[in-house]
């Protein structure tokens, strides 16, 4: 039987129970009603605010019917716009008009505030008792962490993404392999770049190409190389006090490489003004070797060949010295949250989460990460294949991005036919989770961060690129850090250090 009928069949079984309770209801004998009770089969209410990806589905979609069904509720979707998202839940938190579940982004500071206010319920202790809630790895939810509670199952995404993507043909060509330490990088990129890889007689390749964002956010290249290199993820945490990781060693010692490359013209000279967009072009159009992304190497390969037929790209682990090592990303887009003024009891609020966990079973999974069999999606034995990849973009996506799941990580029977590379990717990404270097800040509290972090971020991110463009040398560097600290940088240690202990004591 294939997944559409059983979906139909999931539907039509909710429509025909409840019309036999229905009509038990009305004529049935009262007296054998009085001594015999009838289960209540009757779906549970469920209203939940995600934001809105694409076109809103119609609320008797087959992808909606069939959730509803199998996890007998009755469930009401509301979808508001992203650019309009945390404003309006803002508004909704004020007015004190929630539903049962919504999506809350953890990025946003007086969201945040709101879960301290004790508005929405600690679920961190009732995990265990959901198969597939208590079955992800813990950093997830640690991720989300509250004051060092738990209230809500993250909208799960890769915690490893970073993955090394690679022109093969250009490394055997000039006898290179995949860099390990940090002499290994400076070779590779001075390689690509004089070797004349590509064999046009032209000096017109680079082997890193950088964008002004290269020392930005979770994707920063120079956090990337630095954790690789046995440094910290963002922050170093020792007996509970507090080091960022622009002046530990490790880093310092990535950015005389950047340093050495610029001056070597070894790497674009134009990265702190240039856009990743522009990046992504001068890779895809064959004049760059070798980057760290949390993309797919398969994408790139597809959009290359299309300019450099021959090209030929593989993916490889980040690794160090001492073996791989990478930073962990959020590992997630979001997180559903219970809030208390419309799930009053700890019964209901178990109800949701039985929700949530059925999200995740190997039903729900299928239909969430591919859609229906016969509509979206079809059985070719070993694999699942993509029927209609803008009926996917248009009627699944919505709700694979809101709800719960986990890609063909988890409780998926067939994975989709993809080429060896994704598969290649994919498999690195998923291994990655086991070698990963928490940014221990990553949840903490800091008045000082919430009220000018940016500032403070940009100051380091500025210099940074001074150090690396030679505008300053080391004792100018230490000069830059020492300005942070008096900004309010010595302020951020102290209010980690202080929002540290205090989770532990949680």
């Amino acid at each position: 039987m294939n997944r559409r009928k059983q979906i139909a069949m999931l539907v039509g079984t909710a429509l025909m129970t409840a019309t036999v309770l229905t009509a038990c209801s009305s004529t049935g004998d009262k007296g054998a009603a009085s001594t015999t009770k009838e289960p209540d089969n009757t779906p549970f209410p469920l209203s939940l605010v995600v934001n809105q990806v694409g076109e809103v589905p119609s609320k008797d979609s087959e992808m909606e019917k069939a959730i509803r069904a199998y996890t007998k509720t009755e469930l009401q979707i509301q979808w508001i716009p992203q650019a309009a998202y945390d404003e309006k839940v803002n508004v909704m938190i004020a007015s004190n008009e929630l539903p049962k579940l919504i999506k809350l982004n953890y990025n946003n500071p007086s969201i945040i505030s709101s879960v301290k206010s004790d508005l929405f319920w600690e679920i961190g202790p009732y995990l265990k008792d959901y198969k597939n809630l208590s079955a992800q790895n813990q950093q997830f939810y640690d991720n989300i962490a509250v004051n060092g509670k738990v209230y809500g199952v993250p909208l799960f995404r890769d915690l490893g993404r970073s993955v090394v993507h690679f022109r093969k043909d250009w490394m055997d060509a000039l006898g290179l392999k995949a860099p390990k330490t940090l002499d290994d990088w400076y070779n590779v990129a001075k390689g690509m770049t004089t070797g004349d890889p590509d064999k046009n007689g032209k000096n017109d390749t680079y082997g890193l190409i950088l964008s002004k964002r290269y020392n930005q956010d979770a994707d920063s290249l120079l956090t990337r190389i630095t954790v690789s290199q046995g440094g910290p993820n963002k922050w170093q945490v020792v007996d509970g006090s507090f080091t960022p990781e622009f002046v530990t060693e490790p880093f310092f010692e990535t950015m005389k490489l950047f340093k050495r490359l610029y001056e070597e013209k070894l790497i674009n000279q134009d990265f702190a003004v240039v856009d990743v967009t522009e990046v992504d072009k001068q890779y895809q159009s064959g004049r760059g070797g070798i980057t760290i992304s949390g993309g797919n190497a398969q994408s790139w390969y597809d959009k290359l060949i299309k300019v450099v037929p021959t090209a030929v790209i593989d993916a490889g682990p980040l690794e160090g010295p001492n073996g791989i090592k990478l930073p962990s990303e959020s590992g997630n887009n979001g997180f559903l949250a219970i809030p208390k003024s419309s799930v009053k009891t700890e019964s209901e609020m178990k109800k949701v989460l039985t929700f949530i966990d059925k999200l995740m079973d190997p039903t729900m999974a299928m239909l969430l990460v591919k859609g229906i069999e016969g509509k979206h999606w079809a059985d070719k034995g070993e694999f699942t294949e993509p029927l209609d990849r803008d009926a996917d973009a248009k009627e699944v996506k919505p709700y694979r991005d809101n709800l719960p799941q986990r890609s063909e990580a988890y409780n998926i029977a067939k994975p989709m036919k993809q080429p060896d590379l994704f598969n290649k990717n994919k498999k690195i990404g998923l291994e990655n989770e086991k070698y990963i270097v928490v940014n221990p800040a990553l949840t903490l509290d800091s008045a000082t961060i919430s009220e000018k972090g940016k500032e403070l971020d940009q100051m380091i991110t500025d210099a940074e690129t001074k150090f690396i463009m030679g505008k300053i040398d080391e004792a100018g560097w230490k000069a830059e850090i020492q300005k942070w600290r008096t900004a309010g940088g010595d302020k951020v240690i102290q209010e980690f250090k202080e929002s540290y202990a205090k989770a532990k004591k949680k």
